[in-house]
């Protein structure tokens, strides 16, 4: 009987201890990360978002801060361009634009409006970085920064968490080749394969909003849109199928157009029959051109797509590498 007793003393005293104990809530990771490490930040990119930040199986909802944004080589902390604000033209909140409609810069600009904005934001929730058009205004170099995460069994701080690398944009941040194919033909419309067209472009500025397009012989001299040395070719869409804002201009070396917001085109070019996509259709009239390999006298109808996708102004090559210019 003594021994009954004791041992329910025993038990009622240990659950009474098991009950006063604190229970932990939740789990909080020692590992949250970003899967794909280094966050490459092209400096004036309409939209560089980071992943989110994978929190390993930590109790949601969790919250997230970013402190000590510093450069990576010497720990000062970082300058003031990340945290100021600069004006930015963006379209306002809940309007979209549409092709069929916004063929004007004042129905673009009805659409749109001028913020202050910083040149990043960080989500606290999702622990993901937002940089927008003002990134231009940041310094080239490499940044990190700590964050602390929080939620229902505590807060922790982890040091070194992220790597920003902020660049100059490269090629294939502003601009990108869609088509580039060529025929020849004669007075009869026989058409004769020839080489395809080397599209390339140059950014000459960070400024404005243009793209001057020119088309070259193989030599590198300019054909004359001013002269009818580049002409439509039928009912096809050509460059100014693609501008809806302002008149391309044509000079004795290019087609000039200022297309007003990027990514330009920003959409495909469907003239409620064919959807042509990015494309653009020219034709060389036979007498301005000489086709290697041909003796006749042949039209070059040279056919290209590309896009831009950042704002800036840029010189479009479309370079014939079989022709010749013939001046008259």
């Amino acid at each position: 009987m003594k021994t009954r007793r004791y041992l329910a003393v025993l038990s009622m005293t240990l659950l009474c201890f098991a009950a006063c104990e604190k229970i932990d809530k939740g789990f909080l990771s020692d590992q949250p990360r970003y899967v794909n490490g280094t966050i490459i930040v092209p400096r004036g990119g309409i939209y560089v978002a980071s992943e989110k930040i994978n929190a390993d199986g930590s109790t949601p909802p969790y919250q997230f801060k970013l402190l000590n944004l510093r450069d990576k080589a010497t720990g000062e902390p970082a300058p003031e361009a990340f945290f100021n604000s600069y004006e930015v033209l963006m379209f306002k909140s809940g309007q979209v634009f549409d092709a069929t409609k916004d063929t004007t810069v004042e129905l673009l600009n009805a659409k749109r409006e001028v913020v202050r904005t910083p040149p990043f934001v960080f989500n606290e929730v999702s622990g993901q970085l937002v940089f927008n058009r003002s990134s231009a205004n940041l310094p080239l170099g490499d940044y990190v920064f700590d964050v602390e995460m929080s939620n229902v069994r505590g807060t922790k701080l982890f040091p070194n968490f992220g790597e920003v690398k902020i660049v100059d944009p490269s090629l294939q941040d502003y601009f990108q080749v869609t088509y580039q194919a060529a025929t020849g033909s004669d007075a009869s419309e026989t058409f004769f394969t020839t080489s395809a067209p080397q599209v390339t472009c140059d950014r000459i500025s960070a400024e404005g909003a243009r793209v001057i397009l020119k088309i070259v012989d193989k030599n590198g001299n300019p054909f004359d849109p001013s002269a009818g040395e580049v002409i439509r070719r039928g009912d096809r869409p050509t460059f100014e199928s693609h501008v809806k804002f302002n008149p391309v201009v044509e000079t004795d070396t290019a087609l000039v157009c200022d297309f007003e917001v990027a990514p330009f085109p920003l959409t495909n070019y469907n003239d409620g029959v064919t959807d042509w996509g990015y494309l653009i259709y020219y034709r060389i009239p036979s007498r301005y051109a000489r086709v290697d390999n041909y003796s006749a006298a042949l039209n070059v109808n040279p056919v290209f797509g590309f896009r831009v996708l950042m704002e800036g102004t840029y010189v479009v090559t479309v370079r014939l590498p079989t022709v010749t210019r013939v001046e008259n």
